[in-house]
């Protein structure tokens, strides 16, 4: 198999997509704004879309440094997958070469000030997309062919909120001892690295990124959920089946 490719630029391209996500979604914000149509606290933001472009851009660029056709690779248009308990769900990224699913990747991202409820929605969108899929797999949907790599990439402000312990309420039995306590950014932490353990995935990305009037930061706290250790293992798979599809040109 070919030796896995990545820019020497590679850390100043994340750079670009922490800062087009902060600078779309202050935009978003502002367009709404102006136009007097302001979604409940923060979700302009998210209801706009598009923040994580960056990061779809990132990783398709790397793909095809990699040897993955362009033509095979779906960022833009035709991402619906078909489902087991829905008739389909429509994905970020997808790597389809011909008749054979090779990569599906979902990219979320939450900003405060409200975690609560949108961890539970992200979490329960995770679970489900990843059953929907594996399900409709055992079926036979895809085909007969070995299973697809299935990425979850999630970025998260990394702010007070997000970091302070949250109380856990639970009045007829205990909750697992890892989320007494535990922060939302722990919680995420916890959360993707047990998708990794279940196998629901096959790797997931954590990123915390801030943002103030001085600039961005953003960090990878968890090593098993870093952007390298994500890419390398979406990239060992690509090379794997284009190694043997003969790089699968028409």
């Amino acid at each position: 198999m070919n030796r896995i490719r990545v820019p020497d630029d590679i850390n100043e391209r994340i750079d670009d997509a922490i800062r087009f996500f902060w600078t779309t979604r202050s935009g978003q914000i502002a367009r709404q704004t102006s136009h007097g149509v302001r979604d409940q606290g923060n979700r302009g933001a998210v209801t706009g879309g598009k923040q994580l472009d960056g990061f779809v851009k990132l990783i398709f660029d790397l793909l095809v440094l990699n040897g993955v056709p362009e033509n095979r690779i779906f960022i833009d248009s035709d991402l619906e997958l078909p489902g087991f308990y829905r008739p389909n769900k429509k994905w970020d990224l997808l790597v389809v070469d011909h008749d054979k699913l090779v990569i599906a990747i979902e990219f979320k991202s939450q900003v405060g000030p409200s975690f609560g409820n949108n961890f539970n929605n992200r979490t329960e969108e995770a679970m489900g997309t990843a059953l929907d899929l594996w399900t409709a797999y055992r079926e036979g949907v895809f085909g007969t062919t070995s299973a697809p790599w299935l990425g979850y990439f999630m970025v998260l402000e990394d702010c007070t909120k997000s970091n302070e312990p949250v109380r856990v309420r639970s009045p007829h039995f205990p909750v697992f001892k890892e989320f007494i306590d535990a922060s939302y950014k722990e919680r995420y932490e916890i959360f993707c690295s047990k998708l990794l353990l279940e196998r629901q995935y096959n790797a997931a990305c954590l990123t915390t990124t801030s943002y103030t009037q001085d600039g961005f930061t953003y960090d990878f706290p968890k090593e098993n959920l870093s952007f390298e250790t994500f890419i390398f293992s979406m990239l060992s798979a690509a090379l794997s089946h284009f190694s043997r599809r003969g790089a699968a040109r028409d």
